[in-house]
């Protein structure tokens, strides 16, 4: 079972955020943005796609995946009908806003990120502009063909 939370300096980081996107129409989406290192990537991709994930353009299509919750918390990601799990080398805070956005429709989506590419900007930039930076910048992903994406369950609700 891949879990990302090897030695960090071999097998590589493993970068989550937590987002919650406004819909054209209805809920808003609650998004589980995932970057891991170069050395894990084509195992999560392959894991991703094996899940029934797409290039991100359009809907994300249903997937096998289950984002697992408890605690106020993410506490991995399983994919390949739950035999590959991925969990956060560090506590990832689940916010109520996302807890309702994932209720409210129902599932989550998740969008794989390539390795290494997080634009974190300098750290006394104001959080509102490092979060535009960070929205921008995944959005120039998603057009450029280089982000997966999925409709998971979750599961647990913290």
């Amino acid at each position: 079972m891949a879990d990302g939370t090897g030695d960090g300096a071999t097998r590589g980081p493993v970068v989550w955020a937590m987002a919650v996107r406004e819909a054209v129409q209805g809920p808003p989406v609650a998004e589980l943005i995932v970057e891991v290192g170069v050395n894990l990537h084509a195992d999560l991709v392959e894991a991703a796609v094996d899940s029934g994930f797409t290039v991100a353009a359009g809907e994300p299509p249903a997937t096998t995946g289950v984002i697992e919750v408890g605690d106020g918390r993410v506490e991995r990601l399983l994919l390949v009908g739950g035999r590959q799990g991925w969990e956060p080398g560090s506590r990832v805070e689940v916010s109520p806003r996302w807890l309702a956005a994932a209720e409210g429709r129902g599932e989550a989506v998740v969008v794989v990120v390539p390795p290494q590419d997080w634009p974190l900007g300098p750290t006394d930039e104001d959080l509102g502009a490092r979060v535009g930076t960070f929205t921008r910048w995944v959005e120039e992903q998603r057009v450029a063909g280089r982000v997966l994406h999925g409709a998971v369950s979750v599961r647990g609700w913290a």
